[in-house]
């Protein structure tokens, strides 16, 4: 009888091992169902497959259970990818509609899958323009296919990449185009619009690529613009008001630097970054530094500028976004809570009493919007005497 009594037993042990393995398999075979797909529709290229991926992602996502969705993890796909709240996606406008007018404004940007920042950055600026130029129609484009199919998949919202939107303006009937970018400046992002836009230039009666932010590059670091002071002012008195400062100056009292981080490139154009540190010292801005995700110029490296604000003295660091949006560099480079973020390699340092992050787009500032208007209205002007 104790024989029988301990064979049972173990049979029941085994079979509940046995359930638990079988769990634990179906578990992890929904998730990297999910995040196969996932990985699918992160890619740069659309294809005649993209809606139908998006959609099929969504899918697999919302089948998970919660357990089964912590598990997810592929090359790019992880459980942010449709799990992170960022913001009501219906605040924003996607600007795809028909019906444009003969006259056209195209808002091209690099995007952002935050909806929350899209809304106040990117959009903030297209609204500003439209409102500046209500004869014209403003529509938008992004370049980046791998964000335009994050929004698609996560919130069922399509934006037009360039070649749709480009596509939309020919059968909408528009004789004239104006191309305004929202990118920082002339960098690789530029030139692959530039190139993009010089495709369909024969299907329109006029086209003109108006400005990014900061204006022509320049030579050397010593060479600046009036576009380049604008943002600097611009975002160090946004900066110094989210902190609640009245200066400034009494900020630098208070022993506080501002540091901005921008992307970086290997570009030529990131001299931009080197030209905003010369103008930064042209306002006598002493306690304001510039860094970059990418670390390219050098100096914009996270670990040359920790020594930099260090050597000045200033022990309360205050990082803010050089970036026309608020999207996942900022709120991952610089304010995330992993070791390789800014915020961390600041606090890790132990050279300062505190560090804090503001993490807000260049985009969602008046002035910054106004100066996009401003080239938009040269570009417009550029039209008019040809």
């Amino acid at each position: 009888m104790k024989k029988l009594f301990s064979t049972l037993m173990a049979l029941t042990a085994l079979a509940i091992i046995a359930t638990g393995c079988s769990k634990e398999a179906k578990d992890k075979k929904a998730a990297d169902n999910a995040a196969a797909l996932i990985d699918a529709i992160y890619v740069q290229e659309r294809t005649a497959l993209t809606d139908t991926q998006c959609d099929a992602a969504k899918k697999a996502w919302d089948k998970l259970t919660d357990a089964q969705k912590a598990l997810v993890e592929g090359e790019n796909a992880d459980p942010d990818y449709f799990g992170r709240d960022t913001g009501d996606a219906s605040m924003d406008n996607a600007l795809n509609q028909d019906g444009i007018k003969e006259d056209e404004i195209l808002v091209v940007s690099f995007g952002t899958s935050f909806n929350g920042s899209r809304a106040e950055d990117i959009y903030g600026i297209e609204k500003a323009i439209q409102a500046a130029n209500p004869d014209w129609s403003v529509r938008r484009a992004f370049t980046a296919q791998i964000i335009i199919n994050h929004i698609q998949a996560r919130d069922g919202v399509k934006i037009d990449n360039m070649d749709q939107a480009l596509e939309r303006a020919v059968k909408n009937g528009v004789k004239n185009l104006v191309v305004q970018p929202t990118h920082l400046m002339h960098g690789a992002e530029y030139d692959e619009l530039a190139a993009a836009v010089s495709k369909y230039e024969s299907k329109f009666e006029s086209v003109k690529i108006a400005e990014p932010l900061l204006g022509e590059v320049g030579m050397d670091a010593n060479v600046i613009n009036e576009d380049k002071k604008a943002v600097a002012l611009a975002i160090v008195d946004a900066a110094v008001s989210t902190s609640g400062f009245n200066s400034l100056e009494d900020a630098e009292k208070a022993g506080v630097a501002y540091v901005l981080m921008g992307h970086g490139t290997s570009h030529n154009a990131k001299v931009s970054y080197s030209q905003m540190s010369t103008q930064m010292k042209n306002l006598s801005y002493k306690n304001v530094f510039v860094g970059t995700v990418e670390g390219e110029p050098e100096e914009t490296a996270c670990d040359a500028v920790i020594d930099a604000v260090k050597n000045a003295g200033y022990k309360k660091v205050i990082l803010r976004p050089l970036m026309v949006v608020a999207g996942d560099h900022a709120n991952n480079d610089m304010a995330g809570d992993d070791d390789d973020s800014w915020k961390f390699m600041f606090n890790a340092s132990g050279a300062f009493d505190s560090v804090e992050c503001q993490i807000a787009g260049l985009g969602r500032i008046s002035a910054i919007q106004q100066l996009y208007v401003a080239h938009t209205a040269a570009a417009l002007n550029e039209l008019k005497k040809n």
